[in-house]
C-alpha cells in the first residue's frame, strides 16, 4: 500500500512549519535599494525590505545600505554621511508655482572647502509635477538655478549637484535664466522666462555675460547618468519624454528643441559634439545647461563613492536584495539595481531586485547580473493605491522572496 505523503508535503509549506530552520541563522543579507520615485525614499524602502526578511527569518543578519543615484534622496544621503545640515527654502517649481525645497551643506573637515549638495529633483522633479500637468515641453528647471544661488549665498565654494528623477526637458534653460543668462531668438529678443523646453525651438544664441559672477568662481560637480545624451535616437526627449507625459508629437518637437540647443551650445563650448557628450542629456538636458556654466559632469557613482563605500558593502554577505521603482530595459543604463548587480557579481553574490513596476525589455537585466526580479504589485490596483500601499507591498514582496528562497533551500537538501 502506497504511503500517503500529502499531509507531510503540505505541512512543509504551511505557516505552522518552522521554515526559519531551513536557512542558517547566520545568513547575511545586504539590502541596498534605490527609492521608488514619488513613493518611497531609499531608507524607507530598506526598512520595508528588512521587515519582510525578518517576518520570515528573525535571525537573519541584515545590513542596510540605502543608495542614491543623484535623484531623490541624494541631498539627505550625503548630508547624513558627513553630518552636515539641510537648509529649507522655497523655489519656483517645475510648473511655475512656488514649492518648498532644500539644499545641504556637507560637514567639512578642517581645510576642506564649504561644499553644498543639491538634487535637481528638489526643485524640478517629476514628483513635483501634478499628474494632470505632466507636460515636459512646459516644465522648467528655474528652481535649480535658485538653489545654486542660495547655496552660494550660504557660503559654498563647491557644489555637488545630483541629476535624476526630473520632470523637465528644457535643457537647463530655466536654470540658466535664474542665474542671469539670456536666451535669445534670431531677432535678439529674450525667450520667455521659465517657459520650458518647447520654447527652445526658437533659440538662436545664449548670452552668459550677465550670469552671477560668483557662479564662475564656484566649482560645480554634477553627478549624472553617463549614458544619457542630449540628441539623436537615444536622446533625452526620445527616451524619457514619454515617461514625463510627452505625446508622440511632443517628443519630436522636444527632439528638435534639443538639437537647436546642441547647435548653440556647441558654439559656446567650442565642442561640435555637445549634443552627444556623455551626460549631456541628464535630467532633461540639464547636463548641457550645467556645462554652459562651467560645471563638470561625472558618472554619478564617481561622486557618490567619495562619500559612500559601495564596494565595501559586499563583504560578509550571502545574498543581495536591491530595489527600485521600475525595472525595464533602461535599468542597465546606470540605474542602481544594475550597478549593484554588476559589483555584486565581482563577489559572486546572487542578486534579487524588487520593483514597483516591471516594464518592457526587463529580461535584459539577467545579463546585467540581476538573477531574479519581482514586482510588488501582485493584484489589480490603481497607481494611486499602489503608491499609498507601497510600504506594505514592498515588505510583503521581500517576505515572498525569502519564502521562495527557503523553499529552494529545502528542495536543494533533497536532491
Amino acid at each position: 500500500m502506497m504511503a500517503d505523503h500529502r499531509n507531510t508535503s503540505w505541512a512543509a509549506l504551511s505557516p505552522a512549519h518552522d521554515l526559519q530552520n531551513t536557512i542558517p541563522p547566520s545568513m547575511r543579507i545586504l539590502v541596498c535599494p534605490s527609492g521608488f520615485k514619488g513613493s518611497l525614499q531609499p531608507d524607507v524602502a530598506a526598512d520595508c525590505i528588512e521587515a519582510g526578511i525578518h517576518a520570515v527569518d528573525p535571525k537573519a543578519i541584515v545590513k542596510k545600505a540605502p543608495l542614491v543615484d543623484g535623484g531623490e534622496g541624494f541631498t539627505h544621503a550625503l548630508v547624513a554621511a558627513t553630518k552636515g545640515i539641510v537648509h529649507k527654502i522655497p523655489v519656483k517649481g517645475p510648473v511655475g508655482h512656488m514649492v518648498p525645497s532644500f539644499f545641504g551643506i556637507l560637514g567639512a573637515k578642517v581645510g576642506e572647502p564649504c561644499t553644498a549638495v543639491i538634487e535637481m529633483a528638489a526643485a524640478a522633479g517629476l514628483s513635483l509635477v501634478p499628474r494632470g500637468q505632466r507636460n515636459p515641453g512646459a516644465t522648467t528647471t528655474y528652481g535649480v538655478g535658485e538653489l545654486i544661488l542660495a547655496a552660494i549665498d550660504a557660503g559654498a565654494s563647491r557644489i555637488l549637484l545630483g541629476c535624476g528623477d526630473s520632470g523637465t526637458c528644457d535643457g537647463g534653460a530655466g536654470m540658466l535664466q535664474a542665474l542671469g543668462a539670456r536666451l535669445l531668438d534670431q531677432d535678439g529678443h529674450d525667450l520667455p522666462v521659465a517657459a520650458g523646453g518647447e520654447s527652445l525651438t526658437q533659440l538662436h544664441s545664449i548670452d552668459l555675460s550677465r550670469v552671477d559672477e560668483r557662479v564662475w568662481k564656484t566649482n560645480i560637480d554634477a553627478a549624472v547618468n553617463w549614458h544619457n545624451v542630449l540628441c539623436g535616437d537615444r536622446g533625452v526627449a526620445a527616451i524619457f519624454g514619454p515617461q514625463k507625459g510627452a505625446t508622440v508629437a511632443q517628443v519630436q518637437l522636444l527632439s528638435n528643441a534639443m538639437d537647436r540647443l546642441a547647435r548653440v551650445a556647441s558654439e559656446v563650448l567650442h565642442d561640435e559634439d555637445a549634443g552627444f557628450c556623455p551626460g549631456s542629456g541628464a535630467s532633461g538636458g540639464l547636463g548641457t545647461g550645467l556645462r554652459l556654466i562651467g560645471a563638470r559632469l561625472w558618472p554619478r557613482y564617481d561622486i557618490i563613492m567619495q562619500y559612500i563605500d559601495i564596494d565595501g558593502l559586499f563583504h560578509d554577505c550571502d545574498l543581495v536584495l536591491t530595489a527600485e521603482g521600475g525595472i525595464d530595459d533602461q535599468t542597465p543604463r546606470g540605474k542602481i539595481p544594475a550597478e549593484i548587480a554588476r559589483r555584486a557579481k565581482l563577489h559572486q553574490l546572487p542578486v534579487v531586485a524588487i520593483a514597483g513596476t516591471i516594464g518592457p525589455g526587463a529580461r535584459v537585466n539577467y545579463e546585467a547580473g540581476i538573477d531574479a526580479f519581482t514586482c510588488i504589485i501582485q493584484r489589480p490596483m490603481s497607481l494611486d493605491d499602489a503608491v499609498c500601499e507601497a510600504e506594505k507591498l514592498t515588505m510583503e514582496s521581500a517576505e515572498c522572496v525569502m519564502r521562495l528562497l527557503m523553499i529552494g533551500r529545502m528542495l536543494g537538501g533533497h536532491v
